[in-house]
Parts: structure tokens; C-alpha cells; sequence
């Protein structure tokens, strides 16, 4: 639809552009790409390909699945032909561009590889054969990346909440960018470069993390891999070091997840108050606290992201807590994860939300 500058609630569209009579429809095709190249309709250079096959009893089929998020066209399994109930398939290829009719609006989309030419489908999967003198297919790829894209995809899309499809001549009228064969090739491969160069960097990263541990690790005359144990048909341990008459607990008493290191172990009881107490008396119900909930804390480098705020009326089965506190999930995943963090500035001195230990250092 192109926008009035002259009309402040008036919105206009050409009639040959006029593909839905629905309003929704109309304002939310409007995909926001820059100008700088003529816009096209997709279904100038995808052609729908219709190989249909009837499945047979004997022959093992392998049949696909594309994830959502660009994640690709992956495999899902190979079945015989006996236990496959809907009859008519259709047949794919090696370098179709393939989407879910379902899931299109979450971006399942992508190229058929090599390794699965002559898979089946659905009628739910949507196969093009593509004009490759027109576009390249993993520019087209890059396009239907983009939020803008999605997006279109979604209002292409009608039926119940978790079972909504794509309407296929919808979604071949929507329009992208389309520069020059030689463009979009310089476009793809400085793409690629970029993703390469990011990939380096972040193998970098990771072995900067790995030296990092093993530092860590020998100064303080840790086991670099800990917690390997020969079975022992009898094993004895000091009275002094039982907490619990639980087998499995009394197995680990006095043995540090850890492993034997050069310094003195202690429990963390006897370095840090446990869930102390969180004392919110000088706040009225209206001051603002901080709120933390677990998907703010990283998993990797501990720290409080996203820094949301709350009120002193809203802690009620939250765990409460402070400035200098340390807080850990306890609740799995996210104990598994490692998040925890330590905390300062938070509004008042004080937050709430990340239920989990609270040691106080």
C-alpha cells in the first residue's frame, strides 16, 4: 500500500497491487525495504513445483522437516511406505525453495540440499522450482530472513491460533528487493564472509574461556576434571563429616565438587549466609525495587540483564534480596545453566523475582 503525504488518514494502493480486499490485509503488506532496488514479485521467479507420488507399501520414503527461525530443511525420518496414512506425497528436489505452509510465519522456509533430493512432503510444504537468471537462491534465502519478511508472512497466514496456513497466492505477491545477479552474488558473499569472520571470533572467545578455567584451575590446585571415583564395594567416612543418614549424601560428605586441591576446602554455610533474611521495613508498598526474574540473568558471564522495575507490593512469593547479595538458581534448568549474579545498584538497595539461594557474603 503506498502512504499519503497529502491525507493524514487516508491510505492508498494501486489496483493492480490490489491482491486482498481485506484492510488488515493491505496495511500490514507493507513490506519496509529501502527503495534502492526495484521491487518484485516473488512469484515472477518461483514457479510451484507439483510432483505427486502414491506411496507404495514396500519402499522406505525419507521425508523432511523444515525448523522454524531459518533453522533449514533438515530430515525428520525414513519410513516404510506401510505405515506412512496419507497416500498422496509429493515428491522434492535439490535446490527447491520449500516452506511449511503452517509454520511459514515462524520462518520455516530454506533450500532443499543435496542429501535430501527425492524426499517427500505433504500437501502442508509448499516446493518452487527457482529462476536462477533472475535471483540467487541463497539471496532469496537472506530476504526471507528478515523481520520485514516474517512478518508478511504471518498476515499471509489465517485459520485457528496454532494451526493457521499460509496463503500461497498471498505470499507470491509479496515484493523484495531485487538488484542485479552480479549485486546479489557481492551481497551473498559478503554475507558469508561476515558470518566466517564471526565464527573465528567467537572460536577465539571460546578458547580464551577455556585457558581461563584451566588458569583458574592450577592456581588453585584443582583436578582440571573432577569427581572421578573408583567403585568401592565399602567405603568409610568420619562421623564429624555426616549431615545426613542419606546414602548418596553421605557417599559425598567431605569430598569437594572440586576434586583435591592445594587449599583448605570449606562448606559455603561457613562462608555465606544462606537466604538471610531481607529486611523491607523502611519501604512502602509503593517504592520501587528491582526486579530480577530468572531469564534476566545470563548464563554465561553471570551477570543482570534487562533491568526491570517493580514495586515493594508486587515481592510476595518472590525471594527478596539486596545490594551485595549473590543470588544462584536452584531450579532446574537453570541451576544446570549456571545462572547466578552478583548484585549492586539495584532501586532502593533492594529487588525481588529470581526465585533460588540467596548466600549473602
Amino acid at each position: 500500500m503506498l502512504e499519503s503525504t497529502s491525507h493524514k488518514y487516508l491510505d492508498f494502493v494501486r489496483f493492480p497491487e490490489l491482491y486482498n480486499w481485506s484492510v488488515q490485509y493491505l496495511n500490514d503488506s507493507k513490506i519496509r525495504f529501502n527503495k534502492k532496488y526495484p521491487l518484485v514479485r516473488i512469484g515472477e521467479f518461483l514457479t510451484r513445483n507439483k510432483t505427486a507420488v502414491t506411496i507404495q507399501d514396500e519402499p522406505v520414503y525419507q521425508r523432511v522437516t523444515i525448523r522454524v527461525r531459518n533453522g533449514g530443511v533438515v530430515p525428520r525420518d525414513e519410513v516404510k511406505g506401510a505405515n506412512i496414512g496419507t497416500k498422496k506425497q509429493y515428491v522434492i528436489s535439490s535446490g527447491q525453495f520449500i516452506l511449511s505452509k503452517i509454520d511459514a510465519r515462524n520462518g520455516a522456509m530454506g533450500i532443499i540440499p543435496e542429501s535430501l533430493d527425492g524426499a517427500i512432503v505433504t500437501q502442508d510444504f509448499l516446493a518452487y522450482d527457482i529462476d536462477r537468471t533472475r535471483i540467487n537462491p541463497q539471496y532469496l534465502v537472506l530476504i526471507s530472513t528478515t523481520k520485514q519478511f516474517i512478518d508478511f508472512c504471518q498476515s499471509c497466514s489465517s485459520g485457528t491460533t496454532n494451526r493457521q496456513r499460509v496463503d500461497e497466492a498471498k505470499f507470491l505477491s509479496i515484493r523484495i528487493p531485487l538488484p542485479s545477479l552480479d549485486e546479489q552474488n557481492r551481497l551473498v558473499k559478503d554475507f558469508n564472509n561476515i558470518m566466517t569472520f564471526i565464527k573465528m571470533e567467537e572460536m577465539k572467545v571460546i578458547d580464551i574461556e577455556v585457558k581461563a578455567v584451566v588458569a583458574v584451575r592450577e592456581a588453585l590446585g584443582v583436578a582440571l576434571y573432577p569427581g572421578y571415583t573408583e567403585e568401592q564395594l565399602i567405603r568409610l567416612t568420619n562421623y564429624a563429616a555426616i549431615d545426613s543418614w542419606s546414602v548418596p549424601k553421605i557417599l559425598l560428605a567431605g569430598h569437594s565438587p572440586f576434586g583435591e586441591s592445594k587449599y583448605k576446602c570449606k562448606k559455603l554455610s561457613e562462608l555465606a549466609f544462606i537466604n538471610p533474611r531481607t529486611d523491607l521495613s523502611m519501604l512502602n508498598d509503593t517504592d520501587e525495587m528491582s526486579f530480577i526474574p530468572m531469564e534476566d540473568i545470563s548464563d554465561d558471564y553471570g551477570e543482570w540483564q534487562n533491568k526491570k522495575i517493580g514495586k515493594k507490593a508486587d515481592v510476595k512469593g518472590y525471594t527478596k534480596f539486596q545490594n551485595g547479595d549473590i543470588i544462584w538458581a536452584r531450579i532446574t534448568p537453570c541451576m544446570q545453566n549456571g545462572k547466578s549474579a552478583l548484585l549492586s545498584n539495584l532501586i532502593n538497595g533492594k529487588g525481588y523475582g529470581l526465585r533460588g539461594i540467596k548466600p549473602n557474603v
